[in-house]
């Protein structure tokens, strides 16, 4: 398939890449607004007192983003001109999230430990890739088998697979995971607030114009003072119930978040400019696409689940069931 000619449209020839300046105010209300309004129905669900509600309607709301993100992954993809099985890999999408929620509210003993539920999304993961390869083989018309099987597969791993670290650090044995999953979501959103603000206020030398005319290097500044700033924040509003936490995990943390933020947002950009859009959709004002919405979390869940398996909790798992 040869693609569109109006499909690579260069950064900075984008009508819309830099707002001017009165449009900033407008589009960073709406942002926040989106922002602030989408968050809190995730994190309300999560701290339910209502077991159904914390469990089930967090589900139902993990499987909604990663499907809407999957399908706006593989319209970029086609709008690139190449192929993908889209709804193959929505729906192993789907039932890789709902598999790993079963098995973690159900596993008891040292099935619970994070090395036995790595264990088992890692054989939900070979499944879809054999059976990927299978479905290749049914493919009546499709000659770019390489092609299809590599942008399906990657779109599994870009947004199922990384969003599936928010269930694992939630059920995280041990300890009550839903204050990471708030800590981590509010230090990330903090960062891309900083790094919009400070970029739109003072930004003036682009860090990578190609990808992103909007991204300067105050604005990353700003996205790691904000996120450093919300890390030392929440580590001492929250205490005890972040176990493990100190203020100089706090700072890495910070950071380290803050950076990978910036990466993320950064990726999906590439991937934007490559099938010639500026947003991944038009669901939510002032925001774009869920992709928009879950960029940098995408890249930040399975960073923080990470180093809390292997800094924070080391000698605090075991098989004690979720402190609910």
């Amino acid at each position: 398939m040869i693609p569109h000619p109006d499909r690579h449209i260069p950064a900075e020839a984008s009508p819309q890449a830099t707002p001017t300046a009165a449009a900033k105010g407008p589009v960073f209300l709406r942002r926040l607004g989106s922002t602030v309004v989408l968050w809190s129905i995730v994190l309300t669900a999560i701290f339910s007192t209502n077991r159904f509600v914390r469990e089930y309607v967090f589900l139902g709301l993990i499987l909604l983003l990663a499907a809407a993100g999957l399908r706006e992954f593989y319209d970029l993809v086609e709008r690139r001109g190449l192929i993908c099985f889209r709804r193959w890999g929505i729906l192993n999408g789907l039932l890789l999230i709902v598999a790993t929620f079963y098995y973690l509210t159900h596993a008891t003993g040292h099935q619970r430990l994070p090395s036995k539920a790595n264990d088992f999304e890692t054989s939900v993961l070979v499944v879809f890739v054999l059976g990927l390869c299978v479905r290749q083989l049914a493919a009546k018309n499709n000659s770019g088998g390489l092609t299809a099987v590599s942008t399906t597969l990657f779109g599994l791993l870009y947004v199922p697979w990384l969003l599936n670290f928010i269930q694992k650090i939630t059920f995280f044995p041990g300890i009550d995971g839903r204050f990471y999953v708030l800590f981590f979501i509010v230090v990330t959103k903090f960062s891309d607030l900083g790094a919009y603000v400070v970029g739109s206020l003072i930004g003036r030398h682009k860090m990578i114009p190609r990808i992103s005319p909007g991204k300067t290097w105050e604005g990353f500044g700003g996205a790691l003072v904000t996120s450093t700033a919300a890390s030392l924040i929440l580590a001492s509003v929250l205490g005890n119930k972040l176990p493990g936490m100190t203020p100089i995990h706090a700072v890495l943390l910070g950071v380290v978040l803050g950076c990978s933020a910036v990466v993320g947002d950064l990726i999906e950009s590439t991937f934007k400019r490559e099938a010639g859009l500026k947003d991944s959709g038009n669901l939510f004002p002032g925001i774009g696409g869920i992709l928009d919405l879950l960029d940098s979390l995408l890249f930040n869940a399975p960073l923080m689940y990470l180093y809390l398996r292997h800094v924070l909790a080391r000698g605090l798992i075991d098989a004690a069931p979720p402190v609910y």
